[in-house]
């Protein structure tokens, strides 16, 4: 039987954000290309209010219902992320997610964002799996990158190989204190 997708994005957050959410500090969230909020409403029933940035608007449509729908403390805002200075909410955050978005002028941003003690919790696919697809490298982890967070991060955790048929990395940042 084939896999629900539409299921799987709007119920499973990504796997990085399940391991590691009752790590994060009290606090708000931000979720950069946080598509229909998988990631948001799972960290908002655990009590973080999110900002959610987004470029799609029938993405920031849905998020807006939704959240409103379930009372969760979830705002969705337009952001071209790929801007050459693009607007992030100063901080302090507890935490900031980045899953399957690919940007890496992003990562310089995050250090003075995150109240100390914050996470980055990142996630998405690599080259091997950009080889396998036919893909352009230059939108995947390249391997073992993850290991090296910008200056003020330090890595908590990490993960890189084979995952439900695909070729994933994820990691986990901490702001140093």
């Amino acid at each position: 039987m084939p896999k629900d997708w539409d299921a799987h994005y709007l119920s499973q957050p990504a796997t990085v954000v399940a391991a590691y959410a009752q790590r994060l500090p009290a606090g708000p969230v931000l979720d950069l290309a946080g598509g229909l909020g998988r990631n948001a409403f799972f960290l908002a029933r655990r009590g973080h209010p999110v900002i959610l940035l987004e470029q799609s608007q029938v993405a920031l449509e849905f998020v807006q219902s939704e959240a409103a729908r379930q009372q969760l403390p979830v705002w969705a805002l337009e952001a071209n992320l790929e801007a050459p200075s693009p607007s992030l909410p100063p901080g302090p955050l507890a935490g900031i997610v980045k899953s399957y978005f690919l940007h890496r002028p992003l990562l310089e941003l995050f250090p003075p964002r995150l109240m100390p003690g914050g996470l980055v919790l990142l996630e998405g696919f690599t080259v091997v799996e950009a080889r396998r697809r036919g893909s352009q490298a230059a939108h995947y982890w390249q391997s073992g990158e993850l290991l090296h967070p910008p200056q003020g991060l330090r890595l908590r955790a990490w993960a890189e190989g084979w995952m439900d048929g695909h070729h994933r990395t994820w990691a986990v940042w901490e702001k140093t204190r």
